[in-house]
């Protein structure tokens, strides 16, 4: 751990001036897609809570209706997810082959959805299920904006097909940012991964929603801080693992993961057993605090999510821990 903040322990260190600006390019574009993919990701969510709340109210043609009517939301949330992957699939991926086969993957499926999209309203104004091309909604100008929003991604991806492969050929990493993944853990690890990443995109867009819904008196102080606490614990883990960890060169990961998967379990432990006591303290909370940021989720009756956020962190850090001890006895 010792000078663990040295610049020399990173890749970019061995970078050169253009691979440099061309790693910070790709990581400016997966933070801002970060952001945009967790708006776009709760958004959705909105959508599909909407709908089932419907369906418990026995109005289950008001739940196909607003499904359908929301399916641009849920869409520019792929397209998002999609662009994000794109860029990932640049800046982690150990083979170039495999750079460029993911390139045009994720650029097919962001141009994919992007095209469903505009198609799906202009026919949607078409046969009147949109009064207005800005009827409102999610937004003032919605639909409009959910095409304007589909025009940027589709521009994404025409650049990413056109000059992807000639701006790998020219502008290549140094060293790769990440290692091959064992085939027989690839499915594994990808999976778990992007469940990971989606708890991350809703509770970083949860936390920053949270601070204008979250009801920080009447009685809910604790409970509301112990909530806010989760949200960003889940959020910043992840992009520490994503932004930090990950830029180590692979003799120093070895070194520090053992370490820092003690400080991200005792976080973890910390903030989970503040929120249990809070919980305690307020039985009501989920359903009258966190009940504006994902209403059946934090149910009373359900309470799935606040469970799920507690201990998603743990679970990766004792997931890190142990690697890191068998990392430790290889050496």
């Amino acid at each position: 751990m010792k000078h663990l903040f040295d610049k020399e322990n990173f890749l970019r260190a061995d970078f050169d001036a253009k691979q440099k600006k061309q790693s910070i390019f790709v990581s400016c574009a997966i933070i801002l897609l970060f952001i945009a993919a967790s708006f776009a990701f709760i958004n959705a969510l909105y959508c599909f809570v909407d709908a089932i709340g419907s369906i418990v109210s026995g109005s289950a043609d008001v739940a196909i209706k607003d499904l359908a009517r929301s399916a641009p939301v849920i869409l520019c949330f792929l397209m998002t997810l999609w662009a994000l992957l794109l860029f990932h699939g640049q800046f982690r991926n150990a083979s170039e082959e495999r750079r460029i086969r993911s390139l045009y993957k994720n650029a097919i499926a962001i141009l994919a959805f992007a095209g469903i999209n505009i198609l799906y309203v202009l026919v949607g104004l078409i046969d009147g299920q949109y009064l207005s091309l800005v009827e409102g909604g999610p937004t003032p100008i919605y639909p409009l904006d959910s095409i304007l929003y589909s025009l940027l991604f589709v521009a994404i991806g025409v650049l990413a097909l056109i000059y992807g492969k000639k701006w790998r050929a020219t502008h290549p990493y140094l060293v790769p940012s990440r290692g091959p993944i064992v085939t027989r853990a690839r499915f594994w690890y990808c999976f778990l991964v992007s469940v990971w990443m989606l708890f991350a995109l809703y509770c970083f867009a949860a936390f920053w929603f949270g601070l204008f819904i979250i009801d920080f008196i009447h009685g809910y102080q604790a409970y509301s801080i112990a909530l806010i606490l989760v949200f960003l614990l889940n959020a910043c883990v992840f992009i520490f693992w994503e932004f930090f960890y990950n830029e180590l060169k692979p003799e120093k990961t070895k070194e520090c993961l053992f370490p820092l998967s003690l400080i991200s379990l005792g976080c973890s432990v910390a903030v989970a057993a503040f929120f249990f006591i809070a919980l305690g303290l307020n039985r009501d909370g989920p359903s009258n605090v966190g009940f504006g940021l994902l209403p059946i989720a934090f149910a009373a009756s359900v309470n799935i999510a606040t469970i799920l956020m507690v201990v998603v962190p743990v679970i990766v850090s004792i997931v890190a821990l142990i690697k890191g001890l068998n990392l430790r006895k290889q050496k």
